[in-house]
């Protein structure tokens, strides 16, 4: 299976790409990093596209709907391997209840409506292999979805090169920013929670600058957030837009203080550019990083932002030592490590 060139699709729920974050940028970068090491992956047309066309299927994202999408593919004979993205809140104990609730709504229904919980767990179980981003995931697969431990394989997100050389000047010119400002990268929406940040920022001296899209049902979010003294949206921007990593490496510190993340790609590219990070307690990195060049914060607690902010910004770490930490994790070893899984996947499926 080594020599051989590797037909993978690539598919997700159907209204993936109307939005942008970072499980688009995870397809993006995946397919680009699988062509790169010489295999034929491609985002699957389902109007166009048969799974058939394919030797594997790689879904993303264990949700709204991906199970039907793994029980087609795996009714033609194709092997499936998920990236389920799940959240932090899916715990042994919720998958107790979660069970219990199934089992309820089944017998009152005559089991022809299902719950959430039992779609995710039929996706996962209907895929040979997961790919989990941190251990905190694969523990919550395990725990709260019962998968079979050796189903899980762990494989983090990847940090594009360009990150690790940028500078600030294109950033502060196109956009006339002063460097050292606080930088939350993500879309706007309260679930983000650029409200909460903006408010613990209030009196430090520092603008506040917001990147992301803003759709028109959290408008009003927006309002509110820019009515703040120091806050600033520069809208959304191309991922391969080099002002992007340049406003990073502006920053004096980013801050992505959701009520919840899987793996932040925001903050490894912060670290990329030799920016320290504040990032949500609530994700699922399972990485480990020196204090100084990363704190954990209470999405809820503004005074703990607002402290952790300014340790941060005063008592700023090195920009190479924060580059240095994250200095493993490139697409394309991320794409090496999937397409040992695939072939593994493949070679169990041809026994």
């Amino acid at each position: 299976m080594a020599n051989q060139q590797l037909r993978i699709g690539a598919i997700s729920y159907p209204f993936l790409f109307q939005t942008i974050g970072g499980l688009q940028i995870q397809v993006w970068e995946t397919v680009a990093a699988v062509q790169r090491q010489g295999h034929a992956m491609r985002l699957v047309d389902v109007n166009r596209d048969n799974f058939a066309d394919f030797d594997l299927i790689h879904v993303f994202a264990a949700i709204h709907g991906t199970d039907m999408i793994a029980k087609q593919a795996r009714d033609l004979g194709i092997p499936v391997v998920m990236s389920p993205l799940v959240r932090q809140h899916w715990t042994r104990s919720v998958g107790r209840r979660a069970r219990w609730l199934e089992s309820l709504v089944g017998r009152l229904t005559g089991w022809h409506v299902t719950t959430n919980y039992r779609q995710i767990h039929r996706g996962l179980h209907l895929s040979q292999q997961l790919i989990a981003l941190g251990q905190q995931e694969k523990d919550d697969l395990i725990q709260c979805f019962e998968v079979p431990a050796e189903r899980v394989t762990i494989v983090p997100n990847g940090i594009p090169g360009r990150y690790f050389q940028a500078t600030p000047d294109l950033a502060c010119e196109r956009f006339g920013l002063r460097p050292g400002y606080i930088l939350c990268v993500g879309s706007i929406e309260p679930h983000k929670n650029q409200l909460g940040l903006a408010r613990a920022a209030q009196g430090l001296g520092l603008d506040i600058i917001f990147i992301g899209q803003c759709m028109p049902a959290h408008q009003a979010y927006l309002d509110e957030v820019l009515k703040l003294p120091g806050t600033r949206h520069l809208g959304s921007m191309n991922y391969d837009d080099p002002a992007l990593p340049s406003a990073y490496a502006a920053a004096g510190v980013t801050a992505l203080v959701s009520q919840q993340e899987v793996m932040p790609l925001v903050t490894l590219e912060s670290l990329a550019t030799g920016t320290p990070a504040l990032v949500t307690r609530n994700h699922s990195m399972g990485l480990s990083f020196p204090s100084p060049l990363l704190r954990e914060v209470d999405p809820n607690n503004e005074s703990q932002i607002r402290q952790h902010l300014i340790d941060l910004t005063r008592q700023r770490p090195d920009a190479q030592a924060c580059r240095q930490a994250v200095r493993q994790f490139s697409w394309d070893a991320v794409a090496r490590d999937l397409i040992a899984v695939y072939e593994d996947v493949m070679t169990r499926e041809r026994r």
